[in-house]
């Protein structure tokens, strides 16, 4: 038996793990994520690997275009180890440059194309990255924020370069001039490249496939971590190879419903750029050699419910908003879902009622799990093959060990509230260039400190009963309130402020910030105004309240718990 097989009391999870489950697996069998990948390509190279929009991406189609990529960065100067930005929403382009830029020895970078110029500035900057794929719905974005990154090449993509021929054109035509989708933006000629033209050079271009090594750093994954301040998280080849294996050994007893001779399909609404998606939906497909349904834009139902009346399909990851807002559509509800076989929730809590209509309106319960970038992102999950609702975490994966720490660090007993550690292959080797805030998280043997307070049951199942961190989660993303706070206190007529959340009933939670102003003339209006400026959409209050003083601590410490137990 290996490290994390014995059973016994320290692992009581492992009886409850559904027949066939391993208590470990195996990452060493494949040196890198890029070597697990190409097997696929190779040997799935006629089956459709993405679909978007009716557009579909074969793999040995996602083979020859990221080669194409990968030597085209090498050409222009990417060296193992450089970093590279991807600012994408979900469109055929994504997989490609993800792969292009992996199978270069290149580090990918994922940046959320909501962001606003100086919130793009920073992370390009921190991460030094010098090469961004971007969308040209969001290339406005990039222009404005150049002038202050270390950017040396802009790579702009467009919707009609995932279909081919005349359709490609009219895509282009009615998303730049009827729907008005792609503001006028300029970039330096000498920076500038289109997506299709570097994939044509690359394509005459001879390569130089990289060998990366588990421990080299395959994406840098921004998140607050347990304070406000953007950190990367470096999750390795390993880390992801590990848990893109952890999450196929636990869906099985689901997958294993699939008709034989049928690929999964998955539903892929959840965007790329977040951990979540990008390993449940996007790796794991690919290492079954199964489908991603691409969906650009989450909120549009009627195109969800569109691409998924046109094929039959079998995985549904999700967060509570998505799921809620699917289960009370009414021509969702018209679907077939008889080959749907697993819906995977994660990214924020699970609420009873949500879980409840959902399964009376498909038929399949949501299992519930959790994760953080940190960790790649799957810590724990509840089994698939069971419909019954319990408002946990679920059981560590294989290969995961989970502990209920308290302040000190030590281990409490089974029952004891305190807050949760992780450890497993899948845990980040740290945050880039932060080894200060890396020490804080990583335990000396190798936990992750999460900043969520839990218990543990006897038979090893965790439920959250609270969160040490002040972070706000909206719609499944973090929301820190000092970066909120930060932006609010810029505007000169603000005295002092706090951001909090605030319960919601589209996004689970909401940003809601207490001001005490310093103009007497300031409105919400203006604050507002200012804030939409500086803040992506999911971070900016949705609630703005003005108070004569902020509650505070003995030595002046604002306190936002205070403001969040006052309901607000």
């Amino acid at each position: 038996m290996g490290e994390f097989a014995q059973e016994g009391a320290d692992r009581p999870w492992l009886a409850g793990y559904p027949a066939g489950i391993p208590a470990e697996i195996d990452p060493s069998q494949f040196g890198s994520l890029t070597t697990m990948l190409e097997r696929s390509f190779r040997d799935h190279a006629a089956r459709s690997a993405f679909s978007c929009l009716g557009a579909r991406l074969r793999y040995a189609d996602l083979d020859r275009h990221s080669a194409a990529v990968a030597a085209w960065l090498q050409a222009q100067g990417l060296r193992p180890g450089d970093r590279a930005a991807v600012m994408l929403p979900n469109v055929l382009q994504y997989p490609v440059v993800f792969m292009g830029i992996l199978r270069a020895g290149g580090v990918v970078v994922n940046v959320n194309p909501l962001y606003t110029p100086p919130e793009l500035v920073f992370q390009l900057r921190d991460s030094g990255t010098e090469t961004i794929f971007v969308l040209e719905n969001f290339a406005q974005t990039v222009a404005a924020a150049l002038p202050e990154t270390p950017l040396r090449r802009v790579v702009v993509c467009s919707m009609g370069e995932m279909f081919s021929g005349i359709k490609g054109v009219a895509v282009d035509f009615v998303v730049r001039h009827v729907k008005r989708l792609v503001k006028p933006f300029s970039l330096p000629e000498s920076r500038a490249f289109r997506y299709r033209d570097i994939v044509r050079v690359g394509c005459g271009l001879p390569g130089n496939r990289v060998d990366s090594a588990p421990g080299d750093v395959a994406v840098l994954q921004y998140t607050g971590g347990t304070t406000g301040v953007p950190k990367g998280a470096m999750l390795t080849h390993r880390n992801l190879v590990a848990n893109v294996l952890q999450s196929d050994a636990w869906y099985q007893p689901a997958l294993r419903r699939i008709p034989a001779g049928e690929a999964p399909v998955t539903v892929t609404a959840l965007p790329l750029y977040h951990i979540f998606a990008l390993t449940s939906c996007a790796l794991l497909s690919m290492r079954n050699g199964g489908s991603c349904i691409l969906i650009p834009n989450p909120r549009d139902l009627a195109a969800i419910v569109a691409a998924l009346r046109a094929e039959r399909f079998h995985v549904i990851p999700a967060v509570n908003t998505l799921f809620n807002a699917l289960a009370h559509d009414a021509a969702f509800a018209g679907l077939d879902f008889s080959s749907l076989v697993l819906c995977v929730g994660g990214g924020m809590a699970v609420q009873r009622p949500v879980a409840e209509r959902w399964l009376a309106v498909t038929g399949r319960p949501i299992c519930e799990g959790y994760g953080l970038s940190e960790a790649s992102p799957v810590v724990s999950c509840n089994p698939t093959d069971t419909d019954a609702y319990n408002g946990s975490i679920g059981l560590p994966l294989p290969s995961t060990e989970i502990a209920i720490l308290d302040d000190a660090g030590g281990r409490l007993p089974i029952g004891a509230v305190g807050e949760i550690a992780a450890r497993g292959p899948q845990v980040m080797a740290g945050y880039w260039n932060r080894p200060d805030e890396t020490a804080k998280v990583l335990m000396a043997d190798g936990f992750l400190r999460t900043g969520d307070i839990g218990t543990m049951d006897a038979q090893g199942y965790t439920r959250i009963v609270d969160r040490k961190k002040d972070m706000i989660l909206v719609s499944g993303f973090n929301v820190y309130p000092s970066e909120v706070e930060e932006v609010a206190a810029e505007h000169p007529g603000v005295l002092e402020c706090a951001a909090v959340g605030v319960p919601d009933g589209h996004s689970g939670e909401a940003v809601k910030l207490f001001v005490v102003r310093k103009d007497p003339a300031l409105t919400e209006g203006a604050l507002q105004a200012f804030c939409r400026d500086r803040l992506a959409g999911y971070k900016r209050p949705k609630a703005i309240e003005f108070r004569t003083e902020l509650p505070k601590s003995n030595v002046g410490k604002i306190l936002r718990r205070a403001l969040r137990d006052a309901g607000g």
